[in-house]
């Protein structure tokens, strides 16, 4: 539903008393959303789904964004799905070369010095916990940038697309970008959450591993709590997505955003604004009182 529609919801249930307090709460989430994205020097586009009733909340969630680095979690679920399949292995070698490197290949250079070969595992782990882009082409090359698309299609993400190796100037001059929408990405990672990615364990699996990545989401919340996420960063874009593991209101959380130009982040912002809202939703009952 169009942010504006909801909100004229809203209103017209505030008028005839019809309002709860929940609706008003998350009313006043969006404002904050939209306060943050008026001060944005860019355009923003958020998604929290609430993993525990399934309910979204939404500001601009429709709109395809670039997704940089994020778009790393559909290239993993593919490899996962082959190895469910049995088409790849965890401890498949593959052979990489000097001529695999691009910007940003930190552990697949080190790789390369050491052995000259990587594990499927370890260019998995290389592609999220060290966004490593050279690891990234590796198994886009194993698995088929049309398996991810086909699978990403499986679980109707239509508008979630893989189109582009990482670092391919050109390709993104044509207009070749990997995107995706908020919504696109947060009912994705809900799915992990689920455990529906391939399977119970290779759900867990993927999350274990997220976990590990170095996150804007991670340093806007409190240290005791999990999260498993994966930015990405482009010119003029930032975006990430996961999920924060709060106690009794897990949810999902995807931020996008596009046409910045001072390169700052708006990820840690509406984290916190979304983390106070689920942390309130929490500690209260269906009225609002707190309980704790």
């Amino acid at each position: 539903m169009p942010r504006l529609l909801f909100l004229g919801l809203l209103a017209s249930s505030l008028l005839f008393g019809q309002a709860s307090v929940h609706d008003l709460l998350e009313k006043k989430t969006l404002q904050l959303i939209e306060r943050a994205d008026v001060r944005l020097d860019g355009i923003l586009g958020v998604v929290a789904i609430d993993l525990t009733d399934g309910h979204t909340i939404s500001y601009n969630g429709k709109t395809i964004f670039p997704q940089a680095s994020s778009i790393k979690i559909p290239i993993m679920i593919q490899v996962m799905s082959d190895i469910k399949q049995g088409k790849v292995s965890w401890e498949k070698s593959v052979a990489i070369s000097k001529a695999d490197v691009v910007d940003r290949s930190t552990r697949f250079e080190e790789a390369l010095k050491a052995t000259g070969q990587m594990t499927v595992r370890q260019l998995v782990e290389a592609m999220i916990e060290a966004s490593d882009n050279a690891a990234t082409n590796k198994l886009i090359e194993l698995v088929g940038m049309a398996n991810v698309n086909r699978t990403l299609d499986g679980m109707q993400l239509r508008q979630t697309r893989l189109r582009r190796r990482m670092i391919d100037i050109a390709a993104a001059t044509r207009n070749e970008e990997n995107v995706s929408t908020p919504l696109e990405m947060a009912t994705l990672v809900a799915k992990l959450y689920r455990g529906e990615v391939v399977d119970k364990a290779a759900s867990a699996e993927m999350l274990n591993i997220l976990s590990r990545v170095k996150a804007d989401m991670r340093a806007a919340i409190p240290a005791n709590v999990r999260v498993a996420a994966k930015p990405g960063e482009l010119t003029g874009v930032r975006c990430e997505t996961g999920i924060v593991f709060l106690d009794k209101r897990p949810f999902a959380l995807s931020v996008a955003s596009a046409f910045l130009a001072n390169e700052t982040s708006p990820v840690p912002e509406i984290t916190k604004i979304l983390f106070h809202h689920f942390e309130m939703v929490a500690r209260s009952n269906k009225y609002g009182r707190s309980l704790q």
